[in-house]
Formats: structure tokens, C-alpha cells, sequence
């Protein structure tokens, strides 16, 4: 059964966003250091990266728990997004977010 395209572009913004939180908190903010590694902000990105997988896995075996992971992933991406943005470098993962927050409240509805 394929993936209906809401559902589709969905699985394809929580991949993505996996993607740049786990490669951006493990490349550039370790790299960078400072404010870019403080705890609350770090650890937010690789809770962010695991949901965002999560999320894109029970979507991809038709889980009757998506709709509920999605809106949680949804408030997890935001928060990212805030909290990237209010730091340097950091606008592809904070955009990424951003795109994953809105393609996933939109498969909570």
C-alpha cells in the first residue's frame, strides 16, 4: 500500500529533519561548542532526530499511532526550531523543523 501524498510529504519532512538535527548537533555544534552544546539545546536536537524517525517509521507501517506521535513530533520540531534559531548556523536545522512542525500537525488533524 502506498502512502497517501499528505502522508507521503509528511514522511519525507520527518526524514529530513532527522536528518539535519542528528547531522548538525553531531558535526557543527559539536564543532562549534559553547551555547551550541549546552545541554537543554543538544539534548532538544537528538530528542527532536529520534522522533522525527520514529515518526517517519510509524507512518511508513501504518501504525494507528502516528496521528498522536505526530502531533507530539510537532511540538518537539518546534521547539527545535526555536531553539536553533537562536543560534549561529543553525538555519538549515531550524528550518527543517519548521517544515517537519507543519507537514506533521497537518497528519495530526
Amino acid at each position: 500500500m502506498d502512502a497517501l501524498p499528505d502522508m507521503q510529504d509528511c514522511i519525507d519532512a520527518c526524514t529530513n529533519c532527522h536528518q539535519a538535527c542528528l547531522q548538525t548537533a553531531l558535526t557543527h555544534c559539536l564543532r562549534v561548542g559553547g551555547r551550541h552544546v549546552e545541554p537543554d539545546h543538544f539534548r532538544l536536537m537528538m530528542d527532536c532526530a529520534a522522533i522525527c524517525e520514529l515518526s517517519a517509521n510509524l507512518q511508513l507501517s501504518g501504525s494507528p499511532y502516528a496521528p498522536r506521535l505526530c502531533a507530539l513530533c510537532a511540538d518537539i520540531c518546534h521547539d527545535c526550531a526555536v531553539s536553533c534559531a537562536e543560534l549561529d548556523g543553525m538555519e538549515e536545522c531550524a528550518r527543517a523543523c519548521e517544515a517537519c512542525e507543519h507537514s506533521c500537525r497537518r497528519m495530526a488533524a
